[in-house]
């Protein structure tokens, strides 16, 4: 049923209406602006704006100072120092179609009083999904940065901002000049960093503008550092230089270092505008970053002035929207998989259907907590998505109220591969299969990363060759893996495989036995244990056989402790640890995969310095470098970093707002250094 025209409302349901919208729409801004988490898509979002705007115009004694439309953003989140915008850094109005486009011309021409014959120039910029972000210089130099903000007041986000290798952080023009753009992720740095964080056993993100907007709103800027963010120039704030037209002033972005976006054109006409909007729509699923439509712009700089902004966006700019990438399509079936750490994931298998040139036939459904949420049931017309134009994702149940639906679906209680008992422990969402070793699809997925890039590396021995031997019953476990050599008259007689890919491979397998420690176990898949704590564990131990023996003492509260004063070392992962070496037959597999490999010991970064085969702890906010690069520097002088104070503890390093642990060392007799000491003794390591 589609949505009564506000021109048939009376006064008390469009008061209603503009009630109910209002409080909707400040919900979703929160949800996007604030949290990083949108609960509906872009479109769907507009769609509300756009209602709420039409009765408003038809009700215009109802406007309030708190309407929607005069609103940008969300206020700043806690935990970061606050801006105030000398320029507000407000939001564009929506266009969705060509009568749209056609009408804001029009507006431009009758305000300026220009006829059909005066030239009018405008900019057309691809319009990036990611985070908003305005750049303060100074003498050349960065010295601020804010997110958007409610559009008055933004985030301070220098630290973070000074990560991005893409931001310069000395300009040639000296006089004090305020830059505008967005910081985004590219969907290959994106699709990399999901895989990182599913090997770490960590959420991944649903698509690159969360990804972005997630990484760049870190407390620590030391995890922004390790996200692959870009940014893209497009916008003036105070202190422009002369140019006179916006195509100018992006070519001077440009020359100061800044990327501008080498889609972005000047059109003399609306149908110039217009073609250069389907042109990137056909364009846009080729492209390594996400937009979700163009943004236009009149050139000349002085009618942009005459222009000026209504209350909460430009008269002399609009956004002109994509259409979203999606589609409708049969739910045909549900499968399970079973994932290296025992996840069970429900995947959707659809009847096939083109999604923004891609055709699709499979979408993930997350959990069961998500497909009890929007209630999917095999058979359903559903609505789906490639979220961030990359991931196909249902979004919606279309026919819900249909007689006869399939039952709800529900994840089953045993494992489809092993039968072992699968559940849910403590708040996690995620159902997992409790058979460890025993499944098989456990097994497989585990192997594939045992010798994937980040783990031994063997060059020859990817996912299509582990289930081939899978299949013939060759690799059951990591030991396995190094007995291949053995069945190399086999491997040869198989399809693919010639004398000299068997000898590569077989040189690949020796190699692979001495690989680093942490590569070693990192590649055993351990829930928790990534590649950043299992380097932790490799240098604290040193040797594979004392790394072995310590976990065997996990029971032993002095080993726990030792783990524990491991600054990074969480107890998930302690618990983990436990867990894994309390079955006999993990014990029994790691101890037969030593005794067929050498992992390269770790050797202690030992020289000499005053740092030296110290014991140092850090607490506090360092103002001259992030916690990450202190540590380090300090573990590159030959120290070990530890994240809690004992009496073996050699120095406490303390920034501003020091807790407790500078108490704690005090009364332990431990030497405590201010960051100023701190540099100074380590230039002298």
């Amino acid at each position: 049923m589609s949505a009564q025209s506000p021109k048939d409302l009376t006064q008390s349901q469009a008061r209603e209406a503009l009630q109910r919208l209002a409080h909707e729409i400040a919900a979703h801004d929160m949800a996007y602006f604030q949290d990083d988490a949108p609960h509906i898509s872009d479109a769907a979002y507009d769609a509300l704006k756009q209602r709420h705007g039409e009765i408003e115009a038809q009700f215009p004694d109802l406007v309030d100072e708190s309407s929607p439309s005069k609103r940008v953003g969300a206020p700043v989140k806690s935990g970061f120092g606050k801006i105030e915008h000398g320029v507000p850094m407000l939001s564009l109005g929506n266009a969705f179609s060509a009568e749209d486009v056609e009408n804001f011309v029009a507006r431009i021409r009758r305000f300026l009083s220009l006829d059909a014959a005066t030239p009018l120039a405008f900019t057309a910029e691809p319009k990036i999904d990611g985070l908003s972000a305005t750049l303060f210089y100074e003498g050349g130099k960065l010295v601020q940065a804010a997110t958007r903000g409610d559009g008055l007041i933004g985030e301070d986000i220098l630290a973070n901002i000074k990560t991005i290798a893409a931001i310069p952080q000395t300009l040639t023009h000296s006089n004090p000049i305020e830059i505008r753009g967005e910081v985004y992720m590219s969907k290959s740095g994106f699709l990399t960093l999901n895989e990182s964080l599913i090997e770490e056993n960590k959420p991944p993100f649903a698509n690159p503008r969360n990804a972005a907007a997630g990484s760049l709103r870190q407390l620590d800027a030391g995890i922004t550092a390790t996200r692959p963010l870009s940014f893209f120039a497009y916008a003036q704030g105070a202190g422009a230089p002369p140019c006179t037209r916006h195509s100018a002033y992006l070519k001077f972005l440009s020359d100061q270092g800044f990327a501008i976006n080498p889609l972005t054109q000047v059109c003399e006409s609306t149908q110039a505008l217009l073609a250069a909007h389907r042109d990137l729509e056909a364009a846009r699923a080729n492209l390594d970053y996400d937009i979700d439509g163009i943004v236009y712009k009149v050139d000349d700089l002085s009618l942009q002035d005459r222009l000026g902004f209504r209350t909460r966006e430009p008269r002399w700019a609009i956004a002109h929207k994509f259409s979203a990438l999606k589609a409708q399509t049969r739910l045909e079936s549900i499968d399970v998989q079973v994932g290296r750490t025992g996840a069970l994931t429900p995947v959707a298998r659809l009847t096939p259907v083109n999604v923004g040139g891609v055709l699709v036939s499979n979408a993930t459904l997350h959990n069961g907590d998500e497909i009890a949420r929007k209630d999917i049931r095999v058979g359903d017309q559903v609505e789906i998505q490639r979220a961030g134009d990359v991931i196909p994702q249902v979004l919606r149940v279309l026919d819900a109220d249909r007689p006869g639906r399939a039952a709800r679906f529900h994840l089953p209680q045993t494992c489809p591969v092993c039968g072992s008992p699968a559940r849910a422990d403590g708040d996690d969402v995620v159902v997992r299969c409790q058979g460890g070793l025993i499944c098989a699809a456990q097994v497989r997925e585990r192997l594939k990363h045992f010798v994937s890039r980040h783990g031994l590396d063997i060059d020859g021995l990817g996912e299509k060759q582990i289930e081939l031997f899978a299949d013939k019953g060759w690799v059951r476990n990591f030991a396995d893996i190094f007995r291949l050599p053995e069945r190399a008259q086999d491997i040869q007689d198989l399809d693919g495989f010639g004398p000299k890919a068997v000898e590569n491979l077989i040189a690949a397998i020796e190699v692979s036995k001495t690989a680093p420690l942490d590569r070693f176990l990192f590649g055993l898949g351990i829930r928790h244990l990534g590649r950043r704590t299992a380097q932790l564990l490799a240098r604290h131990y040193g040797q594979a056989d004392k790394w072995y023996a310590a976990m065997l003492a996990l029971d032993k509260s002095d080993e726990v402790a030792s783990l524990r004063a491991l600054d990074g070392i969480g107890e998930a992962l302690i618990a983990s640890l436990s867990d894994f070496f309390a079955d006999e037959r993990n014990r029994g597999i790691v101890a037969d995969v030593l005794n067929l490999s050498r992992p390269t010991d770790v050797a202690a970064k030992i020289g000499e310095g005053p740092f030296s085969g110290k014991t140092l702890v850090f607490t506090g906010s360092l103002s001259t470098m992030t916690r990450d690069e202190a540590k380090a520097r300090a573990e590159a002088a030959g120290a070990k970093v530890s994240g809690s104070i004992s009496a073996k503890t050699d120095y406490l390093i303390v920034g501003e707002k020091a807790g407790s642990k500078a108490k704690k060392a005090a009364g332990l007799g431990v030497e405590i250094l201010t960051e100023t000491a701190y540099e100074e003794m380590l230039l002298r390591s």
